[in-house]
């Protein structure tokens, strides 16, 4: 595997395969990785004759400077990581590398942005959207990677890829969990052992969401899942809400609509977790 920190010799490198017409798979990362990552890899190497990943942690999209602050750092053993699972490229910036100078330039997704993370996270889609456009500008994949569980950004990304106009395929991969059901993410090498044997109970919640669902109204869902968690005082559940999951549009009702996600994220600690579930699929 090839790593570079800057962007002209990637750029070169990158050249000669689409030179033959090798077709370029991109995984965009923070790091921390773990096997949700390597499906992303997986389906990269799969799809396309050449993989590339990028390894950075955009400090643009954190509301919360505590939380960036905090977000795990593991290159070396993602770069082992990365070699075993036959990536080809890995692109691993400085921030003097992705922002020069500050960004004047913001973005607007209407109602795809203003809900869930969007109304939580102020200015976070907006700092996904400028580096993921910087990311995709750099590499120029054929192919682009993201997970599941970051709904709402896989369908930010998807969007605004169509409008202006990258030849690149945004794909979203199913969410990879653990045994016990938790969504794996980065942010769980945080929780303590104590928070870890507690986090399988945010996947718990969804199943029984999906279960209520088939009986009640939303905000009756709502309300029990609020229930859900109250003899657990370690949560703080921030939203519950059941969407469209190709239009984020918020439904009151399932009548008649199967094609909905039910999309949670709750504090356990002072982390922050998300995580969703498709329904009736």
């Amino acid at each position: 595997m090839e790593v570079f920190k800057s962007i002209e010799p990637l750029q070169q490198a990158l050249q000669k395969f689409k030179c033959n017409n090798k077709r370029i798979g991109f995984v965009p990362t923070m790091g921390a990785l773990h096997k949700g990552h390597i499906s992303l890899i997986e389906k990269s190497r799969a799809e396309n004759e050449v993989t590339v990943c990028s390894i950075y942690v955009n400090p643009i999209q954190f509301n919360n400077s505590e939380d960036f602050k905090k977000y795990p750092k593991t290159i070396e053993k993602d770069i082992e990581i990365l070699e075993k699972a036959g990536c080809d490229i890995l692109f691993l910036p400085e921030d003097k590398v992705m922002y020069p100078e500050p960004p004047k330039v913001k973005f607007e997704f209407g109602a795809l942005g203003n809900i869930m993370e969007g109304k939580f996270r102020e200015g976070h889609f907006n700092g996904v959207a400028i580096v993921v456009s910087k990311l995709f500008n750099i590499v120029k994949p054929d192919n682009a990677y993201f997970g599941q569980k970051d709904l709402q950004q896989y369908l930010i990304v998807r969007q605004f890829a169509k409008d202006l106009s990258f030849n690149t395929n945004v794909h979203a991969v199913p969410i990879f969990r653990e045994e016990d059901g938790l969504a794996m993410s980065s942010r769980n090498v945080r929780l303590s052992a104590g928070q870890r044997e507690l986090a399988p109970k945010i996947f718990l919640a969804l199943l029984l969401a999906k279960t209520l669902l088939l009986t009640k109204t939303v905000k009756e869902t709502q309300e029990e899942i609020q229930h859900f968690f109250t003899p657990y005082p370690e949560f703080k559940l921030e939203y519950l809400e059941v969407v469209n999951k190709e239009t984020l549009e918020i439904v009151s009702s399932v009548k008649d609509n199967k094609n909905l996600a039910v999309c949670i994220a709750i504090y356990l600690g002072d982390v922050r977790l998300i995580d969703n579930l498709f329904l009736f699929s």
